[in-house]
């Protein structure tokens, strides 16, 4: 069956089949684009659109650390910054091999493109899905701990949080679906002031002898375990994984390297190099500052608002940094919405997501990705009752089992490629790969009855719909004979059903175009019974007067149903001309504004309906625009 339609003006268009992997020319997505390059990203506007998670994690990822060492006591806070220091080694090397992610895939995809090239199909499946469960349940995430700094500021509107958290949603969706340029515009305010209160707080901080103040913490009880005085291994390795929530986000960049301007692989490159170099710097700095402070985690106050009291004193610039970090956590979303909708335009390319993620409109933006992002975004909010403690800990599994991915990987193409320098790159990326899974399995061992079983089963399970999908996709291209030279075209005998139940311009319109494209056209009209007998006459008489030289077939419907009769008509036709095409055109009146498309009886759209359902018509839906 086949369906034909007058073209729409709709400027979205699929992306273009172009390859990736080493020694790929980079594609259209990562050329010049003088037309499209506004709505793409500069390095400094990249920073602001894809790191949001990353700069944002430094809220919870120093104090994670702390809370884990907390177990061992003051002993154990001792070892705050060589764990810190760990983290941001792991980090040099993650930002390193994504520079060269970046290179090899100018195209994005990150952990994905990366698997599916040098570590097989299924690997990069895993990868996807390991992404794709990250970036969901960082919106969520993330919007719940905005909005949990907002009640916490405010707590008349604790009642009201799964609104807020919605409200917010809403707003971060809108302002991306104008394109991810003008997210980064409206997002670059909030990076700055939050990156340079902290910066400023760790400044100020490292040199002072003692705390300017500690008014945040007097009166909440101390979490830190008393007459503990050695530290195991184990707890150290715990610690690591917590903290390494902080390195959530720094693949952004890599999958979404089609979002930048021309040369795109460049400016992503700055774009990776400088979120790497603030993330670490912010880190360490903050990590400094909890042993110069001999801070304590307490229950009710962040540690980085204690570190914020103690660097500025109870004041003015103590709220500056926490309504920096209240804005900054409810925007960290926005790296999903840059990374995610790119990778499913990817996997859609591949066959393993419907196709309709891989169309971008016309402000280079994949909308049905961040459609489809918000709304299972949206469905977790109203899961969990915006409460972040119900997200925390399905968080960050994900992203390591795609960081481990990607490393494997990138140790397999530097063995491919043997360029030079390609040992040491290789045990960079070796090492970096062992650091990652450990912390995958540490995670999920330590978080796996608080919730990570839910991402245990979901990982497979998307794996298991991304193969459905393809061999969906793949018996399709099958049956369409994709791939394969068809057969010379052949000119049959046209003959075009045309529906009427009135005489019109509309009429006329459909009769005009069915003589231009048939060698035989009939028009039906369905009939109901005696008592509708006078207008049926009142037609016939019309028609007879009008003689349009096509002849009108009635067809009787006892059940009063529409689109079953001219079906049933269209299939005995069918049945008796097998050697004519048939065409069913179905003429409608398109309104002038949109609102008036109610008032529409939608009777086109239930006899499109049935010749679809059964026959193998050709259908062919004739719009006729009404004039404003």
């Amino acid at each position: 069956m086949s369906t034909v339609s007058q073209p729409a003006n709709r400027p979205e268009q699929p992306p273009p089949a172009t390859a990736t992997g080493p020694g790929a020319a980079p594609g259209p997505a990562a050329g010049p684009d003088p037309a499209g390059d506004r709505h793409r990203l500069t390095a400094l506007q990249g920073l602001a659109a894809l790191s949001l998670d990353a700069m944002a994690s430094v809220a919870y990822g120093p104090e994670s650390i702390v809370l884990v060492l907390a177990a061992a006591g003051a002993y154990g806070l001792g070892f705050t910054l060589p764990v810190t220091l760990a983290i941001a080694a792991l980090l040099a090397v993650l930002v390193a091999s994504y520079r060269q992610v970046i290179v090899a895939f100018p195209n994005g995809g990150g952990s994905y493109a990366v698997a599916k090239t040098h570590l097989g199909r299924r690997s990069a499946l895993i990868a996807a899905a390991s992404l794709v469960l990250d970036y969901i349940l960082n919106v969520a995430v993330s919007v719940t701990a905005g909005v949990a700094a907002l009640t916490s500021a405010f707590p008349g509107l604790y009642a009201d949080r799964v609104w807020i958290c919605l409200a917010v949603l809403v707003v971060v969706t809108a302002i991306n679906l104008r394109g991810i340029a003008d997210s980064a515009r409206a997002f670059l305010l909030p990076t700055a002031v939050f990156v340079a209160s902290i910066m400023a707080m760790i400044v100020v901080g490292l040199f002072r002898d003692a705390p300017a103040s500690t008014a945040t913490a007097t009166g909440h009880a101390s979490v830190l375990a008393q007459n503990a005085t050695s530290v195991g291994v184990l707890l150290l390795l715990k610690a690591f994984a917590s903290g390494c929530s902080a390195l959530t986000g720094v693949e952004a960049v890599a999958n979404a390297v089609p979002s930048f301007r021309a040369p795109a692989t460049r400016r992503a490159q700055r774009t990776e190099v400088a979120l790497g170099a603030l993330l670490g710097v912010m880190l360490i700095g903050l990590s400094l500052l909890i042993g110069r402070f001999h801070l304590q985690p307490v229950e009710g106050v962040t540690v980085l608002a204690q570190l914020a009291d103690a660097s500025f004193g109870h004041n003015w610039a103590f709220y500056v940094v926490q309504f920096a970090t209240m804005v900054l956590l409810a925007l960290a979303a926005n790296t999903s919405f840059g990374g995610l909708p790119v990778l499913m335009g990817l996997l859609a390319r591949d066959n393993y997501l419907p196709h309709v993620f891989g169309l971008k409109a016309d402000r280079q933006v994949h909308r049905h990705g961040v459609l489809a992002l918000a709304a299972v975004a949206a469905a977790l909010l109203v899961f969990s009752g915006g409460d972040v403690n119900t997200l925390v800990p399905l968080f960050a599994i994900g992203v390591f089992v795609g960081f481990t991915l990607c490393q494997a990987g990138m140790v397999r193409h530097w063995h491919r490629e043997r360029s030079a320098g390609w040992l040491g790159k290789a045990l960079l990326n070796g090492f970096g790969a062992v650091l990652t899974a450990a912390a995958a399995v540490v995670v999920t061992a330590t978080k796996f009855t608080e919730g990570a079983w839910l991402i245990v089963i979901a990982l497979p399970l998307l794996v298991l719909s991304f193969e459905a999908v393809h061999r969906a996709y793949g018996r399709i291209g099958d049956r369409l004979g994709l791939g394969r030279v068809p057969e010379p075209p052949r000119r049959a005998r046209s003959l075009v059903v045309v529906p009427v139940s009135h005489l019109s311009r509309l009429t006329g319109e459909a009769l005009n175009a069915a003589v231009s494209m048939g060698d035989e056209v009939i028009a039906v009209t369905v009939t109901y019974g005696t008592e509708e007998r006078p207008g049926v006459e009142a037609l016939r008489r019309d028609w007879e007067l009008w003689n349009p030289g096509v002849d009108l077939l009635e067809l009787p419907s006892p059940t009063r149903s529409l689109g079953r009769p001219i079906a049933s008509y269209v299939r005995d036709l069918t049945d008796r001309r097998p050697d004519a095409r048939v065409t069913v055109l179905i003429p409608e009146a398109e309104p002038a504004h949109l609102w008036q498309r109610v008032l529409q009886n939608q009777r086109g759209a239930v006899v499109a309906h049935a010749v679809r359902r059964d026959t193998d018509a050709v259908i062919c839906r004739l719009r006729f625009r009404l004039a404003p």
